[in-house]
């Protein structure tokens, strides 16, 4: 209409990178050097910078952590005709690399404690290989949204079974389980560097591990397989898988301040929590007990019957307010991909990740979130169920 200004709201995003400032530094001095290939002295330090700051032996650059996992994999001997027993409440990156190794995956369902890989599931899972002969290559188990899984469990049933662990820690470089870093229960830990991540290099990945003689032979892979020859020599396939100097050098700013973007989550998260955990049928995505969650994004629950709203009516709701919030992973055994592909339940009848998936809700967690942004998107929601209330209200009395 004319003379009426329409005033559209700025963005919202679910997870932008949030720069410390001191990147520039690290880029410039890559510049300066001409280190702008893949490696150099910024890859060099950021991996001894990671692996000192986790707690592991040594670590490997990488340009993704897809690439970590599989490497991995590629590690662990993991072949055609292999099984690898996964997660399925996670984004389809933790899985694919077994399609690349020509392996079969078996997806595991979630326990509501962590949301993460069931314990109950994973020993049935085991039990049902073993008694056919044939158990898996390793398990790839993830740390959703930032929390640890219930690794001592997992650490035991995988012990008990001699099967390998990959801890998919792509969400959760700087949460802590029972006083150990999150991603270093396994043979292999992956981080991920992507640019939603709680700290970024715009795009990349870490492998790391206690056996420093398989990190040699990762890097070996990672860089084309390449021969210790003068000229080009190839024994076995690689790939192009190395991170670049500059990537690196962002990469080692932003780990000066994780410590800070972990504890700016978390008071994000803190936030939401007081202002909506009062309503009735909003669940948040609990922290286990003696852990400490990155709490890389803040997911909740919606009960329908309680709220008289949907995850879906809330996300719209969102949406047309230009919020980013997205439902929480489409599990992995519900995808299409993976149709028929085999699956285990939490218990018979109870599957704690489609639930998930139908109910739940990631919000905008950046460390970078203004309380002005949050408290937009905490109306928001609040607004969108107080007009649920008040209309079944009105149809109540009617």
């Amino acid at each position: 209409m004319k003379g009426v200004a329409i005033v559209i709201s700025s963005t919202i995003f679910l997870s932008p990178p949030h720069l410390s400032g001191n990147e520039q530094k690290y880029i410039d001095e890559a510049f300066t050097t001409n280190w702008i290939a893949p490696l150099g002295p910024n890859v060099d330090a950021f991996e001894k910078e990671i692996a000192a700051y986790v707690g592991a032996n040594e670590a490997v650059a990488v340009n993704s952590g897809t690439a970590a996992i599989h490497l991995a994999l590629s590690l662990l001997g993991v072949k055609k005709g292999d099984k690898v027993f996964c997660s399925s409440l996670t984004f389809i990156a933790s899985a694919n690399p077994i399609i690349y190794q020509g392996a079969e995956p078996v997806f595991i369902d979630s326990e509501p404690e962590t949301w993460n890989m069931s314990p109950l599931a994973l020993e049935r899972a085991m039990q049902d290989a073993l008694d056919v002969g044939r158990l898996p290559k390793a398990v790839i188990v993830v740390n959703l949204y930032g929390q640890s899984a219930k690794m001592d469990e997992i650490v035991s049933i995988c012990n008990r079974y001699n099967v390998p662990i990959i801890e998919d820690a792509a969400e959760s470089l700087g949460a802590v389980y029972k006083g150990k870093a999150s991603g270093t229960f396994g043979k292999f830990g992956i981080y991920s560097f992507n640019g939603n991540k709680i700290i970024t290099t715009s795009g990349g990945g870490m492998l790391i591990s206690n056996d420093s003689e398989i990190l040699i032979k990762a890097r070996f892979l990672a860089t084309q397989a390449r021969d210790p020859a003068q000229h080009y020599q190839h024994s076995k396939i690689g790939y192009n898988y190395r991170m670049s100097n500059i990537l690196a050098g962002i990469g080692r700013a932003q780990l000066e301040v994780l410590e800070h973007r972990v504890t700016a989550r978390r008071m994000v998260f803190d936030q939401y929590l007081q202002a909506l955990s009062q309503i009735s049928g909003i669940s948040f995505m609990p922290e286990l007990k003696d852990t400490k969650s990155n709490r890389w994004l803040t997911a909740l629950t919606v009960n329908q019957t309680q709220t008289g709203v949907s995850a879906k009516e809330i996300l719209k709701a969102l949406s047309d307010e230009n919020i980013e919030a997205r439902p929480v992973w489409k599990p992995l055994h519900m995808q299409p991909v993976f149709a028929g592909v085999k699956y285990y339940p939490h218990k018979e009848n109870e599957n704690i990740s489609e639930q998930l998936f139908l109910d739940g809700i990631c919000l905008p967690s950046g460390s970078n979130l203004t309380e002005e942004d949050q408290l937009r998107i905490i109306n928001c929601i609040k607004n969108v169920i107080n007009k649920s209330t008040k209309e079944r209200d009105v149809i109540h009395i009617i």
